[in-house]
C-alpha cells in the first residue's frame, strides 16, 4: 500500500530563471518561467519554487496570487506586509486585472465569447477539475487574436473574471479548443503539439499599496517566438 508521499507528485523544476519585470520598495513584479511551482509543494522533492528563488535576493518577499506550475508569466510579489495586505484585498475584491494569452486547437467560433460553466474537484481524478452544476461559478471572457493555419491552432486572449484552479484550460477544453501542451485535459495529439502548457499570464494590472497609482505591465511570451 501506498503511503501518503508516495501518492504526491514530483514536479522537476525548470533550470530557466525568473525575470524581474519591475522592482520598488514596497513591490516586485515577475515573469515566471513555465514548469516551475509559484511556493514549495507538498513532496519534499518540491522545494524548488519561484518564491524560494526570489527569497535567495529579496528575502522579504511575499506571494499574493499564483500561476499553476505548467503556466509563465506575470505575477506581483509584496515586499511588506502592509503591501501584502493591501495588495491581498485588492485580489479577493476583484480590483486587479488579469489576461493571458494561449495557443488553442481549432479556432473558437464565435471569434469573441464568454464561457461561464461552473467548476468543481473531480474527485475521482485527482487533481483534476470538471465542469460541474454543482460547482463554483466560473466565468471567463475569450477573444482570438491570431490565426495559426499551419498548427491548426489559435492564438486567443483570455482574460478570467473568476479566479477557480485550472479555469482557462478547463473552459477552453470544454468548448472543444484546448490549450495546445495541455498535460491534463488536451487529447494525446494536443499535448504533443507542445512541450509546455502554451499559457501564459501576459498582462498584469493593480493598483499600487502606497501611492494609490494603477500599475500595468505586460510579457509576451516566449512560445509566440515559434510561432513567427
Amino acid at each position: 500500500m501506498k503511503t501518503a508521499i508516495d501518492d504526491l507528485a514530483i514536479l522537476p523544476a525548470t533550470k530557466d530563471a525568473w525575470t524581474l519585470v519591475y522592482q520598488d520598495e514596497f513591490l516586485l513584479v515577475v515573469n515566471k518561467p513555465a514548469h516551475l511551482l509559484t511556493v514549495p509543494g507538498r513532496h519534499p522533492e518540491n522545494q524548488d519554487c519561484l518564491i524560494n528563488r526570489v527569497q535567495q535576493e529579496f528575502p522579504s518577499a511575499a506571494v499574493v496570487h499564483r500561476l499553476d506550475y505548467d503556466t509563465s508569466g506575470l505575477l506581483v510579489l509584496p515586499l511588506s506586509k502592509k503591501a501584502l495586505s493591501t495588495i491581498s484585498k485588492e485580489f479577493q475584491s476583484r480590483g486587479t486585472k488579469k489576461i493571458y494569452q494561449a495557443v488553442v486547437s481549432g479556432v473558437p467560433t464565435p471569434s469573441a465569447g464568454t464561457v461561464d460553466k461552473a467548476i468543481a474537484a473531480d474527485t475521482e481524478n485527482r487533481p483534476l477539475y470538471k465542469i460541474s452544476l454543482d460547482g463554483k461559478a466560473s466565468v471567463t471572457h475569450y477573444k482570438v487574436l491570431k490565426l495559426l493555419p499551419e498548427y491548426q491552432a489559435s492564438l486567443v486572449q483570455l482574460e478570467p473574471v473568476t479566479g477557480r484552479s485550472h479555469q482557462l484550460r478547463l473552459h477552453m477544453q470544454s468548448i472543444g479548443h484546448a490549450i495546445l501542451g495541455d498535460p491534463f485535459y488536451a487529447n494525446s495529439e494536443q499535448q504533443q503539439q507542445s512541450g509546455r502548457l502554451m499559457l501564459h499570464a501576459a498582462e498584469l494590472e493593480f493598483t499600487h499599496p502606497q501611492s494609490g497609482e494603477l500599475m500595468s505591465f505586460s510579457a509576451e511570451p516566449d512560445f509566440l517566438k515559434a510561432l513567427r
